[in-house]
């Protein structure tokens, strides 16, 4: 049990209302910390202070290979702690410690994958029909508001911060009121890695901490992943001050399996689509649309294995899917699964809440077959581990069913006919899409999504780009006058 401050400025500080809040582990229901609830003051404090150190602070004038050093050794600095870290993770959020594991590596890798690309950010030299010499700068566009989810803690701050500093803005993170922990943990790095106080500030709280960011009209763009419904507000909130924004706001994948595709692999690849990360998952395959010719078999055998699906608590090193992040979250869940079974779903595995693991917000890994894409659990992002199986008679059947959602985020087919999957790939209305895989992300590669899964992307270059602007300069190499006016 421990009590955190936030991180502005430089300094531990608790809100100036004095108000907390409890941090529960999804395993036990149990308080394992508490956070300070800051608001609009709190923000605007730690907003101030960002925007003092990019205007007068050292961050204007640090070099991009100082900023890149610091990122490595902000990196070296989270190898070096991985294995706490870790833990932490898994009694914050609930998610099994070998993927907990998996992601700390992951976001050592983003911040040593920004360190190397900050002296690689230029601009263009470009041809014009004059006598001049016209070229592009490229300058951090100031202030960011981030705002995060509660699914990837850690590595969903790695994701925001890391281009951020690569870029030369300075930041204001909001982590997730379920899980604020590691991103708290990381800010006691910063002055041992070089950060100069004021760069990067961290606040924890609610929705009043977030709309307090949105609104401010010192902060300069608002980088933000998490539902569709608060990205949609956060774009109404950002407008009075056109901020720039990007949102990546989650999904409704669908996981195209073809007659032809490896069997035995693309069952594992349907289960891990949707049961990884207890389904917590933006990009989660939870629409599985299955050629009409395997269906029956394909059923039964992600029936079968899932039976071995360790459900458990995160620290257990052979728990394969941990509790859902809290008791809202899990009343969620539960709630799509009445849904699917009014609306005529039938249920093959799972189907509730599993009540022999004591008061912790585990639930069953779900699979629901004989879906129409019509139903809610079609249509609707559940965040959980709740697949919708959808039978299809062809390519053109299975690619009108695939692209049938207002989501765009991530898609997958399966096949082995290189023809097949080509022509799917062009055909699918998605950021992302993966053949004979699902959900392999790596930080050298763009995330983002088209329609209503949100716009911008992050990662690779692409991410630092968000975090840019682009400045024309014009020198004239003509000593004669205008003489437009004589």
């Amino acid at each position: 049990m421990r009590d955190y401050q936030m991180f502005i400025n430089g300094e531990w500080v608790d809100a100036e209302a004095g108000r907390r809040f409890d941090v529960l582990n999804p395993a036990t229901a149990e308080v394992i910390a508490t956070a300070p609830a800051a608001g609009a003051a709190d923000v605007n404090r730690a907003v101030v202070a960002a925007r003092a150190a990019f205007d007068d602070g050292p961050w204007r004038g640090t070099t991009s290979q100082e900023r890149g050093r610091i990122l490595f050794r902000l990196s070296q600095w989270v190898r070096d702690n991985a294995a706490r870290l870790a833990e932490l993770e898994t009694l914050d959020s609930g998610k099994p410690i070998v993927e907990s594991e998996y992601d700390m590596n992951d976001v050592a890798t983003c911040f040593e994958y920004y360190g190397g690309l900050a002296t690689k950010i230029t601009g263009q030299v470009l041809q014009v029909p004059d006598n001049a010499l016209v070229f592009t700068l490229k300058e951090p566009v100031g202030v960011a508001g981030q705002i995060i989810p509660w699914n990837y803690p850690l590595l969903m701050a790695a994701w925001k911060l890391a281009p951020a500093l690569c870029a030369g803005c300075t930041t204001v993170l909001k982590p997730a009121e379920q899980t604020p922990l590691t991103a708290l943990e990381l800010a006691a790095a910063f002055e041992q890695v070089g950060l100069p106080p004021g760069v990067v500030n961290i606040v924890t709280g609610f929705g009043e901490a977030g709309a307090a960011i949105v609104e401010h009209p010192a902060v300069d763009k608002i980088a933000f992943t998490g539902s569709q419904e608060v990205g949609k507000l956060i774009m109404k909130n950002a407008a009075p001050t056109l901020k720039r924004v990007t949102l990546e706001l989650g999904g409704k994948s669908p996981n195209i399996f073809f007659a032809d595709a490896d069997f035995a692999a693309a069952v594992d690849g349907a289960l891990f689509g949707v049961f990884i990360n207890q389904g917590e998952v933006c990009s989660a395959g939870s629409r599985v649309l299955v050629a009409r010719s395997i269906y029956k078999d394909f059923i039964e055998a992600m029936v079968e294995k899932a039976k071995g699906i360790k459900v458990g608590p995160g620290l257990d090193r052979d728990t394969k899917m941990g509790p859902l992040v809290s008791a809202e979250q899990l009343a969620r869940v539960n709630h799509y699964l009445d849904i699917g079974r009014r609306e005529g779903a039938r249920v093959a595995s799972g189907g509730g809440r599993l009540t022999d693991l004591g008061p912790g917000y585990f639930v069953q890994p779900t699979i629901f077959f004989d879906v129409d894409n019509s139903m809610t659990i079609a249509r609707e992002e559940i965040f959980g581990p709740v697949m919708s199986v959808i039978p299809f008679d062809d390519e053109a059947e299975a690619l009108r069913l695939a692209n049938d959602t207002y989501y765009g985020l991530a898609a997958a087919v399966w096949t082995r006919d290189i023809f097949k999957a080509l022509r799917t790939v062009k055909a699918l209305r998605a950021g992302i899409v993966w053949v004979n895989h699902m959900q392999p992300t790596y930080v050298e590669a763009p995330w983002g999504g088209y329609k209503m899964s949100g716009f911008g992307r992050e990662l690779g270059p692409w991410g630092a780009e968000e975090y840019l602007e682009t400045k024309q300069v014009y020198i004239n190499l003509n000593e004669e006058r205008i003489g437009w006016y004589g």
